[in-house]
């Protein structure tokens, strides 16, 4: 079974406070409390010196046990409640999904 890693990058409205993104990471890091199948979740400001975040400030990054986990998580009512907390406080998101294999 080959993990899911699930990437969001997150454009917040100029309107937006620090106690606002504060309530958005407290909002992302309660699902995988609430939603099974999320292994892990980490999130932070961009700190890049390359120029190419096209205004992105912060991302996240949650590994899923599977692609079905993460199929279960995208329709799920804790996803959707964090949606509307989340969704209308950004001017623009990019999510991306991939299949997970870790090597060194």
């Amino acid at each position: 079974m080959k993990r899911i890693k699930h990437i969001a990058f997150f454009k917040f409205k100029s309107t937006c406070t620090e106690q606002d993104i504060d309530l958005v990471w407290q909002t992302m890091e309660s699902l995988p409390q609430n939603i099974p199948g999320i292994l892990s979740l980490s999130w932070g400001v961009n700190i890049s010196t390359e120029s190419l975040d096209q205004g992105f400030t912060h991302s996240f990054v949650m590994v899923f046990e599977n692609i079905e986990a993460r199929d279960v998580y995208l329709p799920h009512p804790a996803h959707e409640a964090a949606k509307v907390i989340v969704v209308p406080m950004l001017e623009s998101v990019i999510v991306l999904d991939h299949e997970y294999c870790e090597s060194v």
